[in-house]
């Protein structure tokens, strides 16, 4: 089943057009690298649980390695590897196939006037995966995917925007809240791979 998954991944990101934001060229970017291994007879994603830290609106949160790019960075491909090594201490090399890009999203904390256009890197690794996580990473999660394609493992919470009570979709796993944009990134995923599913409905506009 996990090995089947992961060909439908490679052969669907392959062909995806992934959306692009409108306004990139006036906004700050960003990147991220979504890791795919098969171990254990199942296919996972590598997630972060981020660090606690005062001023960062992603404070505690799950993600993936990731960050904003830099005048050093060639590009959004270049800034997730390098994001990657620096803070999960993991070298994605020519050794691990780069399946495809998602869709950018937007970032709209309030202190980015502009907005944030985050680029996903979808990667398929099959080597084994040292990690030696920094000071913004609390530690890193390995999360079957199996796990978040049944619809049963998903549920709701509560969430404060404004003077807004909005519900939002999001996972539990082992204590962990999977949701936001994480949680956007990986039902696209999830929609390439098994087509959409009306129990994991579309709420991507809030």
């Amino acid at each position: 089943m996990s090995v089947a998954l992961l060909q439908l991944a490679e052969d669907r990101l392959a062909r995806h057009r992934a959306r692009r934001q409108w306004l990139r060229p006036v906004m700050q970017r960003a990147a991220v690298a979504i890791i795919l291994k098969v171990f254990d007879g199942e296919l996972h994603v590598l997630m972060i649980r981020r660090a606690e830290r005062a001023g960062d609106p992603w404070s505690g949160q799950m993600a993936f390695p990731g960050g904003r790019l830099e005048a050093k960075d060639a590009n959004g491909f270049a800034c997730a590897c390098r994001e990657t090594e620096e803070e999960i201490g993991f070298s994605l090399g020519s050794e691990d196939a780069c399946l495809g890009r998602l869709s950018e999203l937007n970032a709209r904390a309030r202190r980015l006037a502009r907005g944030l256009a985050i680029t996903p890197f979808v990667f398929r690794v099959d080597r084994d995966v040292p990690v030696a996580p920094n000071h913004e990473v609390a530690e890193v999660v390995w999360v079957p995917l199996e796990f978040l394609l049944d619809p049963d493992n998903r549920s709701s919470m509560r969430w404060k925007r404004g003077r807004m009570m909005l519900d939002m979709p999001c996972y539990v796993f082992g204590g962990r809240r999977i949701w936001g944009l994480s949680l956007k990134m990986l039902d696209e995923l999830m929609d390439l791979i098994e087509g959409r599913n009306p129990r994991r409905p579309d709420w991507r506009r809030y």
